[in-house]
């Protein structure tokens, strides 16, 4: 039988079992890390193809560390065909950077038989991403801008007491004047999850001297 996490191939079993061990494995721990950021995602939309970038990245990368192996020279020759490809998909929170990270080292080390350290480390992971979705220092992902003009700057009061109804959380982005000694002010904004964008815009449409209103959103929407 196999051991639970053996921290090397068991050469008694054919190289087809333990690779497909490995890719159980593989599996099944970065699918952890992926539920760990789903569960602890704060925004409005919650991109599905980062979920599946999660699980799909540990099982390549488990792949691309079992055909190297301890060979240099396919080492060297996957170094040079991962350089011919270009990533060109922007991750801007750098939160969603390190549960990338996380399951790309979950793969590698699965890839190379560290069964003890990749079940111990995602363990750890998720359980201080739960701690720290729980503290004060939990994250928010601002999902939309919002943008308008004021012919005076006597309404802001109004705008930021309708921002504390109607948002979870708000962080004023610019204030500029123009010729014309108007004020244009720009917000990142967080909805409440039953508020939608409609609601926000006709309360500030209520507030005198609001021209140029625009809420847009920083998300690409994927259900």
């Amino acid at each position: 039988m196999f051991e639970l996490f053996p921290d090397q191939p068991v050469y008694e079993y054919p190289q087809l079992v333990n690779i497909t061990y490995g890719f159980i494995w593989a599996f099944i721990l970065s699918s952890l890390i992926a539920i760990t950021h789903r569960l602890t995602f704060i925004g409005t939309y919650y991109p599905n193809n980062f979920f599946q970038s999660l699980v799909l990245g540990a099982v390549v990368t488990s792949l691309v560390m079992m055909a190297i192996g301890d060979s240099l020279a396919r080492g060297l020759g996957v170094f040079g065909a991962m350089a011919i490809i270009r990533f060109r998909t922007r991750v801007d929170d750098p939160r969603d950077v390190l549960f990338l990270f996380a399951a790309l080292s979950t793969g590698l080390a699965i890839g190379v038989y560290g069964y003890t350290i990749s079940f111990v480390g995602t363990i750890i992971f998720c359980l201080i991403a739960f701690m720290l979705h729980a503290s004060p220092f939990r994250s928010f992902t601002h999902n939309n801008q919002l943008t308008f003009l004021l012919e005076d700057g006597n309404g802001i009061r109004q705008i930021t007491n309708l921002l504390d109804t109607y948002c979870m959380e708000y962080r004023e982005l610019s204030i500029l004047q123009n010729a014309d000694k108007q004020f244009r002010y720009q917000y990142a904004v967080t909805l409440k999850k039953n508020i939608n964008t409609d609601d926000l815009i006709k309360a500030i449409q209520k507030v005198e001297g609001v021209i140029q209103l625009k809420l847009a959103s920083n998300e690409t929407i994927n259900r």
